[in-house]
């Protein structure tokens, strides 16, 4: 096994991992909606917003996102826009956790709801530095994702292999 091919592998393990995160922690929200809901208005309220009226579209615009980011990545032709989301998404809720938890001064942390309350998580530096260390494989497919080629497309043809 090539140099090359290994890294190819990694890559594919990288994109469909960061797939099957976002469509996992998408999931969890919806399974617990009204309750992730209420962090959200919560986490609203604390910075300044009417968690009133931005509680729903906020939520949502979270899980959307989240499910978005997953189709791209999982798309051929889409994995290098969905790892450019994934690398939004991830620096925007770390860059939030710390604004919350130092630029706020909410000595206690916020349980986020991060993964639909299947894992406990609160706002601080640890989920930060949790979504900061995701941008790795986010980066390695960014970065090292191609598509395969014509000819490789023509080769695997040649040798009864579609895809």
């Amino acid at each position: 096994m090539t140099r090359q091919t290994l890294f190819r592998i990694i890559v594919q393990i990288c994109r469909f991992s960061l797939a099957a995160l976002f469509l996992f922690t998408a999931g969890a929200k919806l399974w617990i909606v009204k309750t992730f809901a209420s962090s959200v208005a919560e986490l609203l309220s604390a910075t300044g917003f009417n968690p009133v009226r931005w509680m729903w579209p906020v939520t949502i615009a979270v899980i959307t996102a989240e499910i978005i980011t997953a189709i791209l990545l999982l798309l051929r032709r889409t994995v290098r826009a969905g790892a450019l989301l994934a690398a939004a998404l991830l620096i925007g809720f770390s860059t939030y956790a710390l604004y919350y938890r130092y630029g706020l001064g909410n000595a206690e942390g916020l349980e986020c709801g991060c993964f639909g309350g299947i894992i406990a998580s609160q706002l601080g530096v640890t989920t930060a530095l949790r979504n900061l260390a995701l941008l790795v494989p986010t980066f390695i497919v960014f970065f090292g994702y191609r598509q395969p080629s014509q000819s490789t497309l023509m080769d695997y043809e040649q040798v009864g292999v579609t895809s």
